[in-house]
């Protein structure tokens, strides 16, 4: 029996975990529901903790290497120690709140590419962790980021890519370590623009919308007027005509910088 054990805190033998989502798609501000299911192994084994939480793939920057990491922005704890018996099965309810800031995965039905995000267990187990697979959530924009992503799609953009990186944006509400870039090609009306990137954050309240402007040829600083951040609150969107708002703001820009 003792070998059992000595294997089983090896993880031969021993309990195994595995989660399942009883709904994938949510949206920032709401909760992913599911189940944890332990599976007991060869012999009793006393469980220390279970957390489920979020995990994001982000991009980092440092100094001229970029590479990409797994940030956890989340986390609870289910329940307390226990002792699970051999060849049981333990199944443990949860809800995880998906905070505000989220980024969003999905624009009308579309997948965005880059974008990796999904629930994480861990099952502590006698000084090991047992970590599951990351189970991928499908998060789809608030009503008042839709209307901006409609605004852009109106207006003849199209989707480029979208990244999650970390650092902060400033002068924004941002609690979260990292922060999501939507990118989309322009349309042949603004001939002079490369891309223009996107930012959404979001409280329960309202959210900071953040747009950039790429030239072609070059990236303009935060402090030009390629840069423009303004409030949306998330209940009183809808009295604005927002790809007219988009629209006047790249023609004044781009008039005065003889683009278009």
């Amino acid at each position: 029996m003792a070998f059992k054990r000595l294997l089983a805190s090896l993880g031969a033998g021993g309990a195994s975990v595995e989660t399942v989502l009883t709904e994938e798609n949510v949206v920032p501000g709401g909760v992913v529901q599911g189940e944890v299911r332990i599976q007991g192994g060869s012999v009793n084994q006393e469980i220390q903790g279970l957390t489920v939480g979020l995990q994001a793939k982000v991009e980092v920057e440092s100094g001229d290497e970029e590479y990409k990491q797994n940030i956890e922005f989340t986390k609870v704890r289910l329940g307390g120690a226990f002792e699970l018996q051999a060849g049981a099965v333990h199944a443990v309810p949860f809800g995880l709140e998906i905070p505000w800031e989220t980024p969003v995965t999905m624009i009308d039905g579309q997948a965005l590419r880059g974008m990796h995000i999904g629930v994480t267990t861990e099952l502590e187990i006698a000084r090991a962790v047992d970590s599951g697979d990351l189970d991928p959530i499908h998060v789809h924009p608030l009503p008042a980021q839709k209307a901006i992503l409609d605004a852009f799609i109106h207006l003849g953009f199209r989707f480029k890519n979208a990244d999650m990186e970390r650092g902060h944006i400033r002068n924004t509400r941002q609690r979260l370590p990292f922060y999501q870039e939507i990118e989309f090609y322009p349309p042949s009306q603004y001939h002079g623009l490369n891309q223009v990137e996107l930012s959404f954050v979001a409280d329960e309240h309202a959210m900071d919308v953040v747009l950039e402007m790429d030239k072609k040829g070059g990236l303009f600083s935060e402090g030009s007027d390629t840069f423009r951040s303004f409030q949306v609150g998330l209940h009183d969107f809808h009295g604005t005509d927002w790809a007219a708002y988009l629209n006047q703001w790249l023609s004044e820009v781009g008039s005065r910088r003889n683009w278009f």
